[in-house]
């Protein structure tokens, strides 16, 4: 799996949230405004199908997209990264990250106490 660029990003939220989804559904989406050009959001898509990130339905020269890789698929990928890269792959490390920078609060602190005794109950 290949890592994706911001506007990629944005084009395969869209995607999922959407499900099946022509280029003018995302363009909608993604810019209600509607002045991102149909060429840009219709040339992410096609680098999105070549990366494997979305498969299409073709109805004359129209095309329907949908994900071909879920978001968690993508969220693990993504996240693996993210911990290699900038935590050496250590959750030591990101959780000492979260607490002293995005100064955590008691009440989240808890509630990640939770989650961790519920997945070892879970075992």
């Amino acid at each position: 799996m290949e890592e994706l660029t911001k506007k990629e990003e944005e084009v395969m939220h869209a995607i999922w949230k959407l499900k099946q989804a022509f280029v003018k559904d995302i363009i909608e989406y993604i810019d209600p405004t509607q002045t991102t050009p149909y060429n840009t959001i219709s040339s992410i898509v096609r680098i999105l199908e070549k990366k494997g990130y979305v498969g299409f339905n073709a109805y004359g020269k129209t095309y329907q997209y949908y994900p071909l890789i879920s978001k968690m698929q993508y969220r693990k990928f993504f996240f693996s990264r993210v911990m290699n890269k900038y935590f050496d792959d250590s959750v030591e490390n990101l959780v000492s990250f979260i607490v002293k920078e995005q100064q955590i609060s008691e009440t989240d602190i808890e509630k990640i106490k939770e989650i961790i005794n519920k997945n070892k109950k879970d075992e």
